[in-house]
């Protein structure tokens, strides 16, 4: 690799040839100002408060969209620089809804923090806003134009990495703004709800639709009983939050915290993640003796079922109809929890805390009810139990750790690594060898599918069957490329070399769900993805038919994976939808034809 020599500031670096300015400049130690730029997307060049002076050059360049050249002397800091930044940001901030008190960004704002730095004096700004609606047309993502930039991080990250395309920029000059397909509102694009957008948004202008004041309400209601369950990944980005180590898992903590926020039971999405394998696998299993040469393709992220349903509709029979962990302890939590305790399935109220805003989306689905009865009732992203936590005023660093309520809380290893890429995958081939060979795998680790990369793909031998090929995408962009192999493949062949597919949709996987806290960069979701790796290979138990709490639950209520009564309660259907309206366009798949 070639490397280049310049100067920043005085300061000789050296970098490899392609980096930009912006970058070389951390690496030389200074942090150019910035609000369109983010070290995990391609630059726009949208706002213009990076620029640098360089040498031999008339004018400022853009310190994202510049790329270093051999000798190259930059100058970061100037006066006329600071004044010139300083007037793109007055003029920014005269067309933003400033309300930072109230907005959900607030603390977390790169406008808000950029602003401080600068030593703007709002009172000087000009106010030349013209007020525009919300767009609350969405059940995961509400999208404020008032609180836009127009730095273009959310189209590029909708466009480039999940390739949905249901944010553009709509008209020129002074009138360009960021908007769905003619303006018909984000709930009726081709958006999936993922929620990527509001992870990268650097200010309050994308963020979850808040459900907060309904989860107080149900807590404060005495004649409710209300039941919390918590994604695998929600437990490794908590702690970030209050001052903690980046990825610690903090589960006792995490169930501590529910406590004294007052739930009546606390339990653990981790639980109905072993059980998901149990489901899965055994779907998994049943195919692969049955040598259809057809995948099943894993449905427990519903950002990536919606997207299926969207642009893949022909290949959602190959989609596993196993609900989500979440979905199966919401049904769970309607049927088999008030049997057990002797309730009233009319007084549960079922909360699960997601890393995910799709998650909102997916616990409306009506497929996902029983007798117009929703399985889970109200999901909370990480960023809303965080705002719990702290409206309470909860010491989360220093509580006292707490055991959750026996009966739908004990996991294992396998049902802890679901919140990172690969982990669905490596927790299936565990459970399915041992479905096939009545053994355990020696070694459960499973390293070919673990790690960032988009696509991975693995060979596992399985005695007693042979080679199975298995591959895992995060990210939607990538889960495209692995849809249009197998679309290709069977149109062709009739078949395709993969046996069972992981997807997911958020880069990462869940711990970079669009739910998790602001600042949910690459490099975070891997440090989270590597304390649940961490954690699941110091659990007792690393496979989920070993779950004690699971063998419990098919002897006494669901009789074993893949029952009628499983069926029943913990798989579901798959639709085409129209991608310009986000409308049911046919019925694809149902649980009757799919088994």
């Amino acid at each position: 690799m070639k490397m280049i020599n310049l100067t920043i500031n005085n300061v000789p670096v050296e970098v490899p040839e392609g980096t930009t300015l912006i970058q070389a400049a951390l690496k030389a130690g200074f942090k150019v100002p910035s609000l369109c730029w983010h070290p995990d997307l391609a630059p726009t060049a949208a706002c213009g408060i990076c620029v640098c002076d360089v040498e031999g050059y008339p004018v400022p360049k853009r310190a994202c969209a510049t790329p270093v050249t051999e000798g190259m002397k930059v100058n970061t800091n100037s006066r006329e620089l600071r004044e010139l930044r300083k007037t793109i940001l007055e003029l920014v901030l005269a067309n933003h809804d400033v309300k930072c008190p109230t907005c959900v960004a607030n603390g977390k704002c790169e406008l808000q923090q950029l602003a401080y730095t600068m030593d703007i004096d709002m009172e000087k700004v000009p106010k030349l806003l013209e007020m525009k609606p919300i767009d609350y047309s969405s059940p995961s993502i509400v999208r404020d134009t008032n609180k836009c930039i127009n730095c273009g991080r959310c189209i590029t990250v909708c466009n480039d990495i999940q390739t949905v395309y249901a944010l553009t920029f709509a008209d020129r000059g002074f009138e360009a703004h960021v908007d769905t397909a003619m303006s018909w509102g984000i709930g009726n694009s081709a958006c999936v709800n993922c929620g990527q957008c509001t992870v990268y948004c650097p200010t309050g202008a994308l963020r979850e639709k808040d459900d907060t004041d309904k989860v107080w309400d149900a807590l404060l209601d005495p004649t409710k009983h209300v039941v919390v369950q918590e994604a695998p990944s929600i437990r490794a980005s908590l702690g970030d939050e209050f001052g903690m180590d980046m990825g610690t898992v903090t589960p006792g903590k995490m169930y501590a915290a529910l406590r004294a926020l007052g739930f009546d039971s606390v339990m653990d999405t981790n639980f109905t993640a072993d059980l998901t394998i149990m489901e899965e696998g055994t779907e998994c299993v049943e195919n692969l003796k049955k040598h259809t040469g057809k995948p099943v393709i894993t449905s427990c992220s519903p950002g990536w079922v919606k997207f299926v349903e969207t642009y893949y509709p022909d290949l959602t029979p190959y989609v596993s109809t196993a609900k989500s962990p979440m979905s199966m302890f919401g049904a769970l939590s309607k049927t088999y929890y008030p049997e057990v305790h002797g309730l009233d399935p009319k007084d549960i109220v079922s909360v699960a805390i997601m890393p995910c805003t799709a998650k909102k989306f997916e616990a409306q689905r009506p497929e996902l009810a029983r007798d117009g009865v929703p399985d889970t009732d109200i999901v909370l992203t990480t960023r809303e139990f965080l705002r719990m936590i702290h409206e309470a005023g909860i010491d989360f660093q220093n509580i006292k750790e707490a055991k959750p309520d026996e009966g739908m809380s004990f996991y294992t290893g396998a049902g802890t690594i679901f919140g990172a890429t690969g982990g669905v995958m490596e927790a299936a081939i565990r459970s399915a060898y041992f479905l096939v060979t009545g053994q355990d795998l020696e070694n459960p680790n499973i390293e070919a599918v673990r790690g960032l990369k988009g696509v991975k793909e693995a060979v596992i031998t399985i005695p007693g069957f042979g080679d199975v090929k298995v591959a895992v995408a995060n990210g939607l962009g990538n889960a495209r490329k692995v849809m249009d192999k197998i679309q290709q493949q069977i149109n062709e062949t009739g078949s395709t070399e993969y046996h069972f597919v992981e997807i997911m949709a958020c880069p990462g996987g869940c711990v970079g769900g669009g739910g998790q806290p602001f600042g949910n960069g690459i490099a975070q979701r891997a440090r989270r993805g590597e304390a649940l790796y961490k954690e699941d290979a110091n659990m007792d138990f690393r496979c989920s038919h070993h779950n004690p709490e699971i063998t419990k639950i098919y002897a006494d209520y669901l009789e074993k994976p893949g029952s009628h009564k499983a069926h029943e309660l913990l798989h579901t259907y798959y639709f085409g939808r129209d991608k310009f309206k986000g409308q049911v366009e046919k019925q694809t798949t149902g649980l009757d034809s799919h088994h």
